[in-house]
């Protein structure tokens, strides 16, 4: 197995089980651990500089979370995402994040929009500096922001519940795009219906924001999904 980078360091004098966890959990959200990919035991204690033992402990925990999971033959690995895993999430989100967008526009403050617009502005300049990474941390924010502008207790708390799986799925989206300045470019239009308080324009383009990313993914998974293990 390829050594991993930048999201899996040497560990020594921390909370193994949770740590290996945490650094497992981080690369596979953020795409540098992928689906389908074997996690080997061996290497992987050898990389972090740390025994099997809470390595071990470490992929249960991320079992239970369903992101990695144990294959007769193959051992563990990254969890695939299935293409129904892809349009329930997807779908999930549209509702959620529709919602949210209601109540901010509703309310009426210019603040709100302030605030989207700045996650937008510091996405295109992370953007124009080619920084794929600061693109996809501020794509989330962007969108957390949504949801917390929003003022709705429960509805963070069940956007909470899938945000793993939405990080895992945008940043591996984000990878597929030529030009990462796009990727900000299609929230600008969402911001200036807030803006506008134009409430019907921006659902439409919030939806097809969610939807089309939602199909593109999708549609990338279907022939992966078809394929045997090998």
């Amino acid at each position: 197995m390829a050594e991993v980078g930048s999201a899996l360091q040497h560990i020594n004098n921390r909370p193994l089980r949770e740590r290996v966890a945490d650094m497992l959990r981080e690369a596979i959200v953020t795409g540098e651990l992928k689906p389908g990919q074997q996690l080997v035991e061996m290497e992987l204690a050898s990389q972090l500089g740390i025994s099997r033992a809470p390595l071990r402990e470490a992929f249960q925990t991320l079992s239970q979370e369903g992101l990695v999971e144990t294959l007769p033959y193959r051992g563990t690995i990254v969890r695939k995402l299935t293409r129904t895993d892809i349009e329930e999430l997807y779908s999930l989100r549209s509702a959620l994040e529709t919602f949210a967008l209601q109540r901010v526009i509703r309310r009426g403050d210019p603040a709100d929009a302030a605030k989207l617009r700045r996650c937008y502005e510091d996405m295109l300049a992370a953007a124009e500096r080619g920084d794929l990474k600061a693109v996809n941390q501020i794509d989330r924010e962007f969108h957390n922001t949504l949801i917390e502008l929003s003022r709705h207790e429960l509805l963070a708390m069940v956007c909470n519940m899938v945000s793993l799986r939405v990080r895992q799925v945008m940043a591996l989206l984000n990878e597929r795009n030529t030009d990462i300045r796009q990727i900000a470019y299609n929230h600008l239009p969402i911001v200036q219906a807030i803006e506008n308080g134009n409430e019907a324009l921006a659902v439409e383009l919030l939806q097809r924001h969610i939807a089309s990313s939602g199909d593109l993914i999708a549609e990338d998974w279907k022939s992966s999904e078809e394929e045997p293990d090998s």
